[in-house]
Formats: structure tokens, C-alpha cells, sequence
């Protein structure tokens, strides 16, 4: 005869995650907080060279001390997914990771913001739903989401998406979906689709001034981790 059981005990593990970190000039200086700008990078940056990571995006443009990004003060972060890893899958790590930046760097936790490309994309939405109330704004870029059922949770998120019109790598779908779904939510979504852009549509969203202003404006008063 078999008879019914159940086991109840604590799993503890260890996680570890390579990132770039990158402080403004003076920071902390007389208390004074920062916003938090997570970076993910997409599928081909994966590995454990952390040069790869500096290839696209905003740690590029940090690398490059691009006048993009002169007039804002901001902690940056952007860590590198282990070779044949996903970012949906590494939940554990990134919460690791933006609890310790939230607690040993001056970070204004009012303004946390996460940006990501192609696999980057993916795990932005993922992150934001996994962690409703962390994140004061959200800009998925060439990525999707299957978890319709979830953005519900997020809809509060002020939201820029962007995603090329000729996308062969990630259909433009993924993204129109779910901003079709926040829209009917109600929700504070923006969606920039680039008629001729192919996967790359990075490279004007990042180099665009008026990203930066949108997201350093965003403020999110629901902070919960």
C-alpha cells in the first residue's frame, strides 16, 4: 500500500553572476542617492568574458564616455548570462545582484531601471513580472514575452518597447503582442517599431537623447522587492 506523504525543507545555494559596474564621479558623496540602470545583453554576448558585454548597448556607450550619457549620474550594471544560459532562467542571480547593488551602493531604489536586447529583451519583461514593484520603467528592445496572462502585474510600469520592422531573428509579434495586451490593460506603454530595422534595433534606440530623458524621468513610488 502506498500512502500519501510530504517533505517541507529549506534549499539554501550558492549564485554567482560577472557583471560591469560603473559609479558616477562623487558617488555617495553627502548621501546623495543614484538611479540603478540594469543593462542585459543579448544571446551573443553570453560567456565569461565581460568584454563581450561592452559590444552594444549602454555599456558601450559608458566604455566610449558618450556625450549620451554625460548629463546624467547613474549607477549602471550590466551583467553577463553564463555560456548556453537564458535570462529567464536566472532569477536567482539577478536577485541576488540588485539586492546587493540596493544595498551596499547608493542606489535610489525610487528609480530602478532595466533595459535589455534581443535575449535582454526577453528577460526585461521577465524580470519586471518576476519582481512587479522593483522596477520605476522598462524598455525591452527586439524581445517578447509568451506570458500574456501575466502583464496584468506590470501594467503600472511605465514601458518603451522597440522592435524593427524586419526582424528575421525575433518576429516584431513578440513585442506587438504584449504591448497589445498592456493597451488594453491601460497601461503607460510606449511602442517604437523601425520600418527598415532588422534585429538591430538597438543601436537608434541607444543613441536616441530622448530614451534617456523618458527613462531618468520615470519614478516609481511602489517600491517592493
Amino acid at each position: 500500500m502506498q500512502s500519501a506523504k510530504k517533505i517541507s525543507v529549506e534549499v539554501k545555494r550558492t549564485v554567482g553572476l560577472d557583471y560591469l559596474e560603473s559609479l558616477p564621479d562623487g558617488c555617495g558623496a553627502g548621501g546623495k542617492k543614484h538611479p540603478l540602470v540594469i543593462f542585459l545583453h543579448g544571446a551573443g554576448e553570453r560567456g565569461c568574458d565581460l568584454e563581450k558585454v561592452k559590444v552594444h548597448g549602454i555599456p558601450k556607450l559608458i566604455e566610449e564616455k558618450s556625450a549620451l550619457l554625460s548629463g546624467y549620474e547613474f549607477v549602471g550594471v550590466s551583467p553577463q548570462c553564463p555560456e548556453d544560459m537564458w535570462w529567464p532562467l536566472m532569477g536567482d542571480e539577478m536577485d541576488a545582484l540588485i539586492r546587493y547593488c540596493i544595498d551596499e551602493l547608493p542606489v535610489d531604489t525610487g528609480r530602478i531601471y532595466m533595459t535589455g536586447l534581443s535575449m535582454g529583451g526577453f528577460g526585461t519583461w521577465h524580470f519586471a513580472r518576476r519582481r512587479p514593484h522593483l522596477l520605476a520603467a522598462i524598455a525591452p528592445i527586439c524581445g517578447g514575452t509568451k506570458a500574456d496572462g501575466e502583464l496584468s502585474a506590470i501594467k503600472h510600469i511605465p514601458a518603451w518597447v522597440f522592435h524593427g520592422a524586419k526582424d528575421d531573428v525575433v518576429a516584431l509579434a513578440e513585442s506587438a503582442c504584449a504591448v497589445a495586451k498592456l493597451n488594453e490593460l491601460g497601461a503607460n506603454v510606449k511602442f517604437t517599431v523601425y520600418p527598415e530595422a532588422n534585429h538591430d534595433s538597438w543601436t537608434e534606440t541607444y543613441n536616441n537623447p530622448a530614451f534617456y530623458e523618458w527613462m531618468f524621468a520615470q519614478h516609481n513610488e511602489l517600491f517592493e522587492f
